[in-house]
């Protein structure tokens, strides 16, 4: 039996405005409150050459660049600029060396590729020791 005939019952409302004040408040309070790193800046350790005598190495092929970008292999022009002309150039150098080291004199007006190219003939030709030299101030 049902002795509330007159009465009709309501449905409970759920308040959502103070829960969405809470929200607001909070993520206010987060974004005053956090730090942004600036990450456009790069934090860069250059190496340094020190002035130490370097470890002889038995007959290194010699690499020179100039800053037009032309290429000497031990003294002696390479004819093209390619990758395969200055891997040839590198195995006719090597002649029976298994792995020699690879200098490289780059100029210091020289692009960033001519030095990349002796590099990748490096790798064509199988030698995996490049060094670099440098001069001191």
């Amino acid at each position: 039996m049902d002795f509330r005939r007159g009465k009709h019952r309501e449905e409970p409302e759920i308040n959502l405005v103070p829960l969405i004040d809470v929200l607001l408040v909070i993520l206010i309070f987060l974004m005053v409150t956090t730090t942004y790193s600036k990450f456009g800046e790069l934090k860069i350790t250059l190496p340094e050459a020190s002035t130490e005598k370097p470890p002889q190495h038995p007959n290194p092929i010699i690499v020179t660049i100039d800053a037009q970008g032309h290429y000497m292999v031990n003294s002696s022009a390479v004819p093209s600029n390619t990758v395969d002309a200055l891997s040839l150039a590198l195995r006719r150098a090597a002649a029976d060396q298994k792995d020699p080291v690879i200098v490289i004199n780059a100029d210091a007006k020289s692009t960033h590729q001519s030095v990349v190219n002796v590099m990748e003939a490096a790798r064509v030709s199988g030698y995996t020791h490049i060094t670099f030299t440098t001069q001191s101030q």
